[in-house]
């Protein structure tokens, strides 16, 4: 493997990076499409990507990527998702899981901004981990009435309106499980 082909690559992505990384929490993240895409731009069929299912349950799936240029092994990335995490996962969890994989092996090849995780990572963690929105969610589950309900939408719209402002990946992971939970209350007669 001619190690320019690589090096142009990557001189290629950090030179495109502007206009195609998105802003989380004040740092910036390439997703995988960009990578994959400056990857095949760049190498075409030079380069090989290629996925393996390693485990899967009812739970979670683990996926591994590798990347070959010219018929050598230039990077691996591993994946995990959970089934349960979120509405995407539970319809398509081994389609995340080898994105994100894919995305790993592009960053471990060189295809980053200093940043290994994808934006899509980096969201879902936000949203897995972030306490306020924790908590938020967990109170909405309790609601019993209306009035409940609707005084927390009232309560909490700065906060949704934050997350939607600062990260538009972790506010769609939290308005799926949002829909999960006034999907529950509306089958149990507390929303109409």
């Amino acid at each position: 493997m001619s190690a320019d082909k690589l090096k142009n690559t990557i001189a290629d992505f950090k030179g495109n990076l502007k206009g195609n990384t998105i802003k989380i929490h004040s740092k910036e993240y390439a997703d995988v499409a960009f990578r994959v895409g400056i990857l095949r731009k760049n190498l075409g069929t030079d380069a090989t990507i290629k996925t393996e299912l390693l485990y899967h349950d009812d739970k979670k799936v683990i996926v591994r990527s590798e990347i070959w240029i010219d018929g050598k092994l230039v990077s691996t990335g591993l994946a995990e998702e959970l089934k349960s995490s979120s509405r995407i996962n539970q319809l398509s969890s081994l389609e995340v899981a080898e994105t994100s994989a894919v995305g790993r092996a592009a960053a471990f090849a060189g295809l980053t901004n200093d940043n290994i995780a994808s934006a899509q990572e980096v969201s879902n963690a936000i949203v897995a981990s972030d306490t306020k929105l924790t908590a938020a969610l967990t109170e909405l589950d309790k609601a019993s009435h209306l009035g409940a309900y609707q005084s927390w939408l009232t309560t909490n719209k700065e906060l949704m309106q934050k997350v939607k402002q600062q990260d538009a990946y972790a506010y769609v992971q939290f308005l799926e499980k949002f829909n999960k939970i006034k999907s529950k209350l509306e089958a149990n007669g507390v929303v109409q």
